[in-house]
């Protein structure tokens, strides 16, 4: 025996208030709803007409669908909350589509944008018209009424025999704001408008494509799943790069889709004003998630360059729970299915990072190269050198700077860069520069003489440890030995201005022939007391350089007469080139102080006797005492070597 239960739950109409007439707030996402709509009411075409004149401000949405019954807008379309897949599964009779209605809630998002809704329906040659009004529905909500009652209209002024008319008025919105953009948002919300679907829809008789998506041709890397047939590859016209994925998920299910990425970042910003750098997730040829890119939480350079979709209809099979929101705009994001979708994603991408990484490198020292400096400059490099340079173009081509003018200034920058980190033998700390940091990095380098500054600093700082290697070797006999390896090729040992020596190999080998016929008449005692004699020119001189062994006391004047002969041959043979006001010094590097030293006024004897033949003698062990004292005195001057120095040495240190 049952008895009458205490309980009962009732339901307000305040709650159309969370259910729809608050849920949407641009018009594009409303009229997608009634574009559904129109779908699954198998229609062929849906006209909508927007007028913008001031006064009558409205829009009106036709479909040639099957219509509606007083009956059936009373037990479906008035009905809140009609589930349509539940009381006729499967798909629509006619074109067997998959609808995709689902919560029975879609006619209410009308009142985010409008106070004012009018309906009018054919079907069977039955007409209907009725009119519902935000205000009256809100003073039902306020007097807790359980039921609305629209206003009936005439049906006289219906010329259509087939389908619904929906008119919104007294919006809430000055509807030409979006009528300029509506054509290409509502592009962007669906994917089966077009002849190969049997869905036409038009804005004020012009025909919605795919090509109002206004995205496609902007795509440079493409990669597509589920994409056998290369249709994406046939709409994204300047592609320069594609591949083709699995598009089989973990869970079984699959997806088909395509992520891109642009050129330049800034095309991602359209002429409305959209952001059209995400992701969207489609399920039966409607927008379910905005964007699926914002889960990822992706902040650095390579996400800024991504645009995509991705039609995953196994998120919303019939015979599994509703996945998504009330708004009919997201999914349930800790549902399970979605879950599986992300994973999916987020392993799609790393591979995809990968790539465009590999591929803007190559782009961006292409670009580099593409300025003749520059190319002239990396000629010049090592294999090696040339793989880093590589990576380093590559890294300013991944950065979001669109301005030709600006990415030039970087290459500049770079090339800058890389020669401060070439002469500090760092190059591989440029493997450490990242794409987020690289533009303080060169802009540390715009200044040339800081490069200059650490130039001269490496060069003189690698000439004191070749000194201080010299000054080892302390013994008489190893240190000529040591001498003579060094002095002939490097000249800034005698003289920190003369650099490599340079010269005419004829006039070398003249002067080692004049010279070997000198050396002929020379007696043993002179021949023991030499180690060697090279010929070099530098800084437009001719150089004689005699090394004398190191424990060998000479004369003044002994060397004088030596000397005096091979002046006389050096001044035949520039007489012989034309060459003879070209000026040329001897040098003679000893061990022991010449005889003459401890005389009296013997300095003054040595100097005027050497004087006379062009020639100067230094001991070996004051030739590095002068050499140390000249470069560490600059050193000591350099101590503010530029802020390049000061930044790799802090980068050393650290």
């Amino acid at each position: 025996m049952s008895s009458e239960s205490p309980y009962r739950m009732t339901l307000s109409l305040n709650v159309l208030n969370h259910l729809g007439l608050n849920l949407y707030s641009n018009v594009p996402s409303v009229l997608s709803e009634v574009v559904a709509n129109a779908w699954d009411a198998d229609a062929e075409n849906v006209w909508i007409t927007i007028d913008s004149t001031t006064g009558n401000e409205r829009i009106v949405i036709r479909d040639d669908g099957h219509g509606m019954t007083s009956r059936e807008i009373n037990e479906r379309y008035l009905l809140v909350g009609y589930e349509r897949r539940k009381d006729k599964p499967g798909p629509t009779e006619k074109f067997r589509r998959y609808p995709m209605g689902r919560k029975g809630i879609g006619k209410l998002s009308l009142f985010s944008i409008a106070k004012t809704i009018e309906v009018r329906t054919v079907k069977d040659n039955k007409r209907s018209a009725f009119r519902m009004q935000l205000d009256e529905i809100r003073k039902k909500i306020g007097e807790q009424e359980a039921i609305y009652e629209p206003e009936v209209l005439s049906t006289e002024d219906i010329d259509f025999e087939r389908g619904t008319q929906i008119t919104i008025t007294d919006p809430k919105k000055r509807v030409y704001q979006a009528a300029s953009a509506l054509r290409t948002r509502l592009a962007r919300r669906f994917s089966i408008i077009g002849p190969t679907y049997d869905f036409a829809v038009s804005i004020n008789d012009e025909d919605v494509s795919h090509s109002d998506r206004d995205y496609y041709h902007k795509v440079q890397y493409l990669w597509t799943f589920g994409d056998e047939e290369g249709s994406y590859k046939e709409l994204c016209t300047e592609v320069e790069s594609m591949e083709n994925l699995p598009g089989r998920l973990d869970s079984g299910d699959e997806v088909q889709g395509w992520i891109g990425t642009v050129e330049e970042s800034g095309k991602l910003k359209d002429q409305h004003g959209d952001n059209l750098n995400r992701i969207v997730v489609l399920v039966r040829g409607k927008v379910a998630q905005e964007d699926i890119l914002e889960e990822f939480g992706e902040t650095g350079i390579f996400s800024s360059y991504l645009i995509g979709e991705v039609h995953a209809d196994f998120l919303d099979a019939d015979d599994q729970d509703d996945i998504a929101t009330s708004s009919r705009q997201r999914i349930i994001e800790d549902d399970p299915r979605y879950e599986v979708l992300k994973a999916f994603i987020g392993k799609t991408l790393k591979k995809i990072q990968n790539e465009w990484t590999r591929l803007r490198n190559e782009e961006g020292s292409k670009r580099a190269l593409e300025i003749p400096a520059i190319d002239n400059w990396f000629k010049e490099l090592d294999r090696d050198q040339k793989g880093k340079a590589k990576s380093l173009f590559g890294k300013i081509n991944r950065l979001t700077i669109d301005n030709p003018d600006d990415k030039k200034r970087l290459f500049k920058q770079a090339v800058i860069a890389f020669e401060g980190f070439r002469y500090k033998n760092n190059l591989d700390a440029l493997e450490a520069v990242s794409v987020e940091n690289i533009e303080a990095v060169t802009e540390i380098f715009s200044n040339l003489d800081d490069i200059e500054a650490t130039l001269y600093h490496q060069i003189i700082s690698e000439r004191i440890e070749v000194i201080r290697r010299l000054q080892k070797k302390i013994q008489d006999n190893a240190l000529e030995k040591v001498i003579q390896q060094h002095v002939f090729d490097h000249l800034w040992l005698l003289d920190p201005s003369w650099e490599r020596a340079t010269g005419s190999e004829i006039m070398e080998r003249q002067v080692k022939t004049e010279f070997g016929k000198i050396e002929a008449d020379l007696t043993e005692e002179e021949k023991k007391a030499r180690l060697d004699i090279k010929y070099r020119t530098t800084s437009g001189k001719h150089i004689i350089i005699e090394l004398k062994k190191a424990d060998v006391r000479l004369s003044v004047h002994d060397l004088s007469k030596q000397i005096s002969k091979y002046n006389a041959a050096m001044a035949k043979l520039l007489e012989a080139a034309n060459r003879r006001h070209e000026p040329f010094e001897f040098i003679c590097i000893v061990g022991k102080q010449l005889m003459e030293r401890n005389n009296p006024n013997g300095e003054r004897e040595i100097e005027g006797t050497l004087r006379s033949v062009d020639a100067r003698v230094i001991m070996y062990q004051e030739l590095l005492e002068h050499a140390y004292a000249s470069y560490n005195e600059f050193l000591k001057e350099n101590e503010k070597v530029g802020r390049i120095t000061r930044l790799l040495q802090a980068i050393d240190e650290s």
